[in-house]
């Protein structure tokens, strides 16, 4: 039987797509010819996955004004918040949830990110 394997991207509209994928770039490291290309194939770790995960209240997402907020796993998030404040981007917060650890940046778009270190399978 077929079954869904993996997520296969996030589209949404902004207002200037190539500024967008240039500050994606700039402070995430994420480009490609079609995007910003994630290669799964690279993920270390046990039962690495992705969620989609529906929510009754945007309140998670503020302080963007966004319905929806990107999640992307990092494979060092103490390193790589050093990186994103190294180049003057602020961080919102930071929890380690023990499952996984967490930190939240706010996109040019106005996009709510997720950054997640995953600790345990699920």
């Amino acid at each position: 039987m077929a079954k869904i394997t993996g997520l296969g991207g996030i589209f949404h509209v902004v207002k200037d797509p190539a500024a967008t994928r240039a500050w994606y770039q700039e402070y995430l490291g994420l480009g490609g010819d079609h995007g910003l290309t994630l290669h799964w194939s690279e993920e270390r770790g046990e039962a690495p996955y992705s969620l989609i995960g529906p929510f009754s209240s945007s309140d998670y997402f503020k302080p963007s004004d966004k319905e929806f907020m990107i999640n992307l796993r990092v494979d060092n998030l103490d390193e790589f918040i050093g990186q994103l404040t190294a180049k003057g981007l602020a961080i919102l917060g930071v929890s380690d949830e023990g499952y996984g650890k967490f930190a939240w940046i706010m996109d040019c778009d106005g996009v709510k990110i997720e950054l997640w270190e995953q600790v345990e399978a699920p």
